[in-house]
This record gives structure tokens, C-alpha cells and sequence, in this order.
């Protein structure tokens, strides 16, 4: 039998689990775990007596994966960690501090089966999804960092790191129904953001589930050609059938969308492309987020120049669309969008 992982289990399956005592125990192991930040269990001795007896009794485990390396940037503020999981896979989370605020970037998968051509990641291929214990303790790690090192409190999180969201929906979903419960990490649902590449029915069921997180959609072109080119999996999910999802989710939720544009040096980053990506967006509670390709050792591309970027700003300013070039961190150690890989020997 496999033991229960406390980092993986919502506070009502722990009171399930736990029937046979008060509800007050599994309140109390639940803190333990996602508010004091325990990082194992051996018997606290704050514990009354029947928690004790219960964990003596069960199997349970906390998943905590084995901190491989952890390489900070020069910027002072940005550390990739390496996570080795109990299997031996390894994934790359990501803390980033931003004057007031830190933000994690976590991993959902070994690898990725989306195969976008600028991503390292997905040039590295697929190896399985991550448990729900998995995703929970990366944040529980960047918590346990932050609360060590007195520089603040993990305030956001961006699922934008190793893997594709939507392509784990159940274990991702359950994960943040955990971070975000009150009585624990108590992350606001706001200020978490998912991000796909743009699997068509992970966003259909976001927009019928109403869940409260914020989606970030992958683009990156303006026409099924363009787009296919950069985002293999668009052969199976077309641009017309992304952008039909995209309405429905906005319809159904009244949420905006921010759509993610990888400025590629003369592939993606003219004024005329600027142009078609406002038609495109037309209609669509929508933000753009324009991100300078980031290098990876499996693609050629080069990052549009500053005034490409300010140029293709200036033309969805003019379109009304609302957009941000965003702020690049921790290229030095490869901790950048696209560029997680999570190999030992090359991190």
C-alpha cells in the first residue's frame, strides 16, 4: 500500500483520512505541513497524543524532493533550483524577487510533449507527469527558502516552468486547490497564472470548471502557417480552434486573457505581424506579454532588437490592445522562459 503523501492531499481527503479522530488532529498536521513548514515528520512534540498515535500507525509520507543544485544569478535575486524526485527524474523551479514580491515558477512535468522549436524543454522530450505531491513541494521548498533567508513571503506563482499545464490538468488542479486553501499556504487564486500552449480542451474545462487562476495562452503567430511553424502542437489544436476557446473561456468567465508573443528576430517581430495579432485578438479581453526570445543551445533564433519590440508595442498600443515587454531574468544561469532543461550536467 502506498503511503498517504501529506503534500498532496487536500484538507477535506485529510479529515477523511483521519475520520476516526477530532477534526482539530488533521488541522493540526495540515499546519504542519503547509504553514509551519515542516519539511518531515517524525513526531513533533507539539502533537497530542492520538496525532501521534495516528502517524505512528499509518503509513504517510511528505514528498520533499532532494535539492540537487541551486545556482543563483548574478542579479541577486533570481536562484534556480534542480529538484531530484524519488524516481531520480530531475525538474528546475524557479525564484524570482521582485522589489515587495517573490514569485516561483514551477514545473508540472519531466520534460514536455509540446515540442515547440524555442524551448528547451521541449526540445528534451517528454518523460511523465508530475504528482500532485511534486508540484505542491516545489512551493513548499521556495517557501522554506524565503522564510530561512527573512527577504519576504512567496507571493505569486507562474506555472510557466518545465511541462505543459493543461497536459496534467487533474494533478495540476489539485495542487492549487492545496497552495491556495486559507488555512494553509493561503496563495491568492489571483495571483496565479497558468500558462498552455494551447490545449484546446484544458482551457474549455477551465472555462466550465469557472476556475479562478489566471490562463496565460502561448501564440507566438498570427496565422495556422506562422504559428505551426514554432508550435508544433498547433497541427492538432489549429489556430481557429484555439482562438474559438479562447472567446468561449472570456464569455464564460468575463476574464481576460494574456497571451504570450516570443519575439523572434525576423520571423515573428514586424509590424505587420503586430498588426495581425491585433486582428486576431479583436474582440478578446486579452493583454499581450512580449517576451525577447530567451537562448536555448537547440535553437538558432536570435531575439528581436529593443526597437522591433517597442515597434510591435507601439502598433497593439495604437489597436487598443494593452501590453507589456517583459522584464528578462536570470538568463545567466539558463533560468529565463524556454530555457529550463533541468540535466544535471548541463544546469
Amino acid at each position: 500500500m502506498r503511503p498517504l503523501d501529506l503534500a498532496a492531499v487536500t484538507l477535506p481527503r485529510l479529515e477523511r483520512e483521519m475520520a476516526g479522530l477530532s477534526p482539530v488532529h488533521a488541522r493540526r498536521l495540515w499546519q504542519t505541513v503547509h504553514r509551519e513548514l515542516t519539511p518531515e515528520l517524525s513526531g513533533p512534540a507539539h502533537f497530542q497524543p492520538p496525532l501521534r498515535r495516528w502517524l505512528e500507525g499509518n503509513a504517510v509520507a511528505l514528498t520533499a524532493p532532494e535539492v540537487a543544485r541551486v545556482i543563483r544569478s548574478e542579479d541577486g535575486w533570481t536562484r534556480k533550483f534542480l529538484l531530484r524526485l524519488a524516481d531520480g527524474q530531475t525538474v528546475e523551479t524557479v525564484l524570482m524577487g521582485y522589489p515587495g514580491r517573490f514569485t516561483a515558477c514551477l514545473s508540472t512535468q519531466a520534460g514536455c510533449a509540446m515540442g515547440c522549436v524555442f524551448c528547451a524543454t521541449g526540445q528534451a522530450g517528454f518523460t511523465r507527469h508530475l504528482t500532485t505531491g511534486e508540484i505542491v513541494a516545489q512551493v513548499l521548498h521556495c517557501q522554506r527558502e524565503l522564510r530561512r533567508d527573512g527577504r519576504g513571503r512567496l507571493r505569486n506563482l507562474v506555472l510557466m516552468g518545465m511541462g505543459e499545464p493543461l497536459h496534467n490538468y487533474d494533478n495540476v488542479m489539485t495542487a492549487l486547490e492545496i497552495v491556495t486553501d486559507p488555512r494553509g499556504g493561503n496563495l491568492g487564486p489571483s495571483r496565479i497564472s497558468i500558462s498552455t500552449v494551447g490545449v484546446v480542451p484544458g482551457i474549455r474545462r477551465l472555462a466550465e470548471e469557472r476556475r479562478p487562476y489566471n490562463l496565460a495562452v502561448s501564440l507566438h503567430g498570427a496565422s495556422e502557417a506562422d504559428r505551426a511553424a514554432l508550435v508544433p502542437v498547433s497541427q492538432r489544436w489549429p489556430l481557429h480552434e484555439l482562438m474559438a476557446s479562447c472567446r468561449h473561456y472570456t464569455a464564460t468567465t468575463g476574464r481576460k486573457i494574456f497571451f504570450e508573443w516570443t519575439l523572434i528576430a525576423g520571423e515573428n517581430d514586424t509590424v505587420d505581424q503586430a498588426r495581425q495579432v491585433a486582428e486576431l485578438l479583436r474582440g478578446i479581453p486579452a493583454h499581450v506579454n512580449l517576451i525577447p526570445l530567451n537562448p536555448t543551445a537547440g535553437y538558432a533564433g536570435t531575439a528581436a532588437s529593443e526597437s522591433s519590440a517597442h515597434g510591435f508595442q507601439r502598433i497593439l498600443r495604437e489597436e487598443k490592445i494593452p501590453s507589456t515587454i517583459r522584464q528578462r531574468r536570470g538568463l545567466d544561469v539558463a533560468a529565463g522562459c524556454g530555457q529550463l532543461r533541468a540535466r544535471a550536467g548541463e544546469s
